[in-house]
């Protein structure tokens, strides 16, 4: 069964008139700008202070976080006007939006200038994250979904790898306002392949009206549902630690490991990690499920956390040790993250563009406030990330304890 509306426990080999491959590279693509607005930045974070006069590092946190601001906070307008209007307008809006205040953070005369520039980015990149999972929720169910869905984390997680490398070479050969202008090129070249190949997953009838009766009935379905509530708080609390680590990544790497230049590098390594273990996740979730394979991973990562916690809690930690650990827990989002959103994604089909903002809002803002505590608690050391990895992943757990009602790895649940 296939087209832009056959919800299938398998994958549809076609959308639309595009093939499964073509699909899953454009919805990587748009979910891609999030992750390169992101990424970029990191090598980029002490050049951007020297420009402004800005020598306190934790500062500079905020040229993320008010992306993320932006980022988590638009959703919620996103998903109604797409179940209204259909996916499509919507995301070209997004993507131009998006372009626009690239270019305006290129030439930003004053860091507060950039940081408005940075969070009217992050309104407009809300509208490809919003609409990708819509679009993906539009064509597919159940595993089929998981399925799909770890192919584009995988997609999505290989940028991490190039994007921080892209901002060291610019940085190395120019300045960090030629990274504004990359990512206002990219946008632009991704909006307009979408706008030629992408189909319109929305049919006529399946459109809410937009009104606010409509729109509070939407969000009261998605809150009053207590495993997609809860799988998102849980969702949240998780990539909290994944933010919280782009906070720090830089001065952990190179003001504690003093590893320069060779920081991108070893961003990259984990990152490729990351991807391949997202791709296994779709090979594995048709057989094993997506409860089991997600509650075995979450319960890993709090393993590993709490060890690298109890471990910097004595003392400095090596590198070598640091960096094990950490290539043994960052490879476990490739087994959460899509999981988790499809699980919280399944019962709520016919809300899907309220649905997916009201998950994306949730996870970015929740995520992000963690993150950024998490960031602003670095004070030289690895132990405050190593202890906010330990207690979000707890706190996580705590979410699918509730949204399972004490029950792990599927039992008695269908995926």
């Amino acid at each position: 069964m296939s087209g832009p509306t056959a919800a299938t426990a398998s994958p549809p080999a076609t959308i639309g008139s595009i093939s499964r491959p073509h699909f899953i590279a454009i919805i990587a693509s748009m979910m891609a700008l999030n992750a390169v607005a992101i990424d970029i930045m990191l090598a980029a974070f002490p050049n951007i202070g020297a420009s402004y006069g800005i020598t306190d590092p934790n500062r500079i946190q905020f040229v993320l976080l008010s992306y993320i601001i932006g980022f988590g906070l638009a959703q919620l307008f996103f998903g109604p006007i797409s179940d209204r209007y259909g996916r499509r307008a919507p995301l070209f809006a997004g993507i131009a939006l998006y372009a626009t205040c690239a270019v305006a953070g290129a030439f930003a005369p004053s860091f507060e200038f950039l940081l408005v520039a940075r969070f009217l980015q992050g309104i407009g990149a809300a509208a490809t994250r919003v609409i990708a999972i819509s679009v993906v929720r539009d064509t597919h169910s159940g595993r089929g979904m998981a399925s799909t869905m770890s192919l584009v984390m995988m997609v999505f997680m290989v940028v991490p790898v190039f994007a921080p490398m892209i901002g060291q070479v610019m940085i190395l050969f120019g300045d960090w306002h030629l990274i504004f202008l990359f990512m206002a090129l990219v946008s632009l070249l991704v909006g307009g392949w979408a706008m030629q190949r992408l189909p319109e997953t929305l049919k006529e009838e399946n459109r809410r009206p937009l009104t606010a009766r409509s729109i509070g009935q939407a969000f009261a379905i998605v809150l009053s549902n207590r495993v997609s509530l809860f799988y998102t708080l849980a969702t949240s609390f998780f990539f909290g630690s994944l933010f919280g680590f782009l906070n720090v990544a830089q001065p952990i790497y190179v003001e504690i490991y003093q590893l320069g230049t060779y920081f991108p590098l070893a961003f990259a390594a984990v990152a490729i990690i990351m991807a391949g273990s997202a791709f296994l996740n779709s090979r594995l979730v048709g057989r094993f499920g997506q409860r089991r394979l997600s509650h075995g991973a979450l319960i890993g990562y709090f393993g590993f956390a709490a060890l690298l916690a109890g471990l910097a809690a004595m003392g400095p930690v090596p590198f070598w040790l640091f960096y094990g650990i950490s290539i043994l827990m960052m490879p476990l989002f490739g087994f959460v993250g899509s999981n988790f959103n499809s699980i919280a994604m399944e019962p709520l089909g016919a809300i899907a563009g309220t649905a997916s903002s009201t998950l994306g809002f949730a996870q970015t803002v929740l995520g992000g406030i963690v993150g950024a505590l998490i960031g602003q608690a670095y004070d030289g050391t690895v132990f405050p990330l190593a202890a906010g990895y330990a207690a979000v992943s707890a706190l996580s757990l705590l979410m699918v304890l509730i949204a399972e009602k004490g029950r792990l790895f599927g039992v008695g649940m269908p995926d």
